[in-house]
């Protein structure tokens, strides 16, 4: 989960990020500026709870692994389906179980009156194990028989684990082909949060908008690493995947990590039929750049972007406070879509999208439907190609 880039580094970032030419703490002189009236903030009113809950809304990126009346209700009043994400972090207590976390989702699924659906996963961890592929494919196909609708691959693969040989091994390990296409042929989908920000692979800088996320988490800081893969590396793996797998879904996370790049997101939009992305944790990087630039993109790909977040509720955590994040995530996610409100990022003021209603339908719930059959359950739906 990247959520802590997204929010404590990208709102920082402003256009900087998302345009490699400008320096870092130069602030942007290219994104629209509102055309005025108050600045939206907080949670929802009521008239926008309404117009939220009317969207039908889903989100494709959770992480929630906790059952709790509370939690529940939340995603009654806001009308809300979620896609409750597994992955499996070696360094995180909470995370590397795999067997305690599938227990803990399967909860939240089964406790959720219909309104969580499951993505699954395997450990990439165990890849040298013997029979690695065959035993990760029964466990997939286990969930499978018990409803999940989805498989993730996470950032783990291409940095940290490494072969025999030091290597870090790619999406596109030939261990890994199988499974892919076992998850095409039980009609899933493939969620591939491959790479992370391009600060990533930049040496160390204070001035740098990742530099205390890497700082506390140095395990995703490849710069300084003996033979690191780059992250054109990486992409290119997971590029290779899809390229192979043309009836596999693949949904890219956070923007396909390429939200600073939205050029070459378009083109590898353009050639792959079966890729789409989600926004999760990467709302600012589309709101923090020219406006009308963006209108035009989120136009053109309007079949293609999901609506997603990267929210948690891991055992540990405080309810009240899930609660009210969550909430207040969407409340601002839907004013940089759906409104054309003024809005502060870093001090900096944007303005909102306001996309029409079809687009903003397709955005929150049409996609969801069509990339992820099953994340509404029964006959809502079908077996559905890109």
């Amino acid at each position: 989960m990247v959520k802590t880039i997204a929010f404590s580094v990208v709102v920082i970032l402003g256009l900087s990020a998302c345009n490699s030419h400008q320096p870092p703490n130069r602030p942007s002189q290219t994104a629209s500026a509102p055309a005025g009236g108050n600045v939206a903030s907080g949670g929802f009113s009521n008239r926008e709870l309404q117009q939220f809950t009317a969207l039908d809304p889903i989100d494709t990126h959770t992480h929630a692994y906790r059952s709790d009346p509370a939690f529940f209700a939340m995603l009654t009043r806001l009308n809300l389906h979620i896609l409750d994400i597994e992955l499996v972090d070696d360094r995180s207590p909470e995370l590397k179980n795999l067997a305690a976390e599938t227990k803990a989702a399967w909860q939240v699924v089964r406790n959720s009156d219909g309104r969580a659906a499951l993505c699954t996963t395997f450990d990439p961890f165990k890849f040298r194990e013997p029979g690695f592929t065959r035993t990760a494919i029964a466990g997939l196909n286990q969930q499978f028989a018990q409803g999940a609708i989805a498989v993730k691959i996470w950032k783990n693969i291409g940095m940290e684990i490494k072969d025999a040989k030091g290597n870090y091994i790619q999406a596109d390990n030939p261990l890994f082909e199988p499974i892919y296409r076992d998850i095409a042929k039980h009609n899933k989908t493939l969620i591939a949060h491959l790479a992370d920000p391009n600060s990533s692979w930049a040496p160390p800088n204070p001035a740098s908008p990742d530099y205390s996320y890497y700082k506390e988490h140095p395990e995703w800081y490849m710069y300084g690493k003996a033979h690191p893969a780059s992250k054109q590396q990486i992409l290119r793996a997971r590029d290779h995947l899809v390229q192979e797998n043309p009836k596999l879904r693949v949904v890219g996370a956070h923007l396909g990590s390429l939200e600073a790049d939205i050029p070459q997101l378009a083109s590898d939009l353009d050639r792959f039929p079966n890729f789409a992305v989600d926004v999760a944790a990467r709302v600012p990087y589309l709101m923090l750049q020219p406006r009308a630039a963006m209108l035009a993109f989120i136009t053109k790909y309007q079949d293609r972007l999901i609506y997603a977040t990267d929210n948690d509720f891991l055992p540990k955590s405080n309810t009240a406070s899930t609660v009210k994040d969550w909430e207040e995530t969407y409340a601002r996610d839907r004013r940089c879509f759906a409104t054309g409100d003024s809005l502060i990022y870093n001090g900096q003021k944007v303005q909102g999208l306001a996309l029409p209603p079809e687009i903003l339908h397709k955005l929150y719930h049409d996609n969801a439907v069509r990339w992820f059959p099953g994340i509404l359950g029964g006959s809502q739906n079908g077996k559905v190609s890109p």
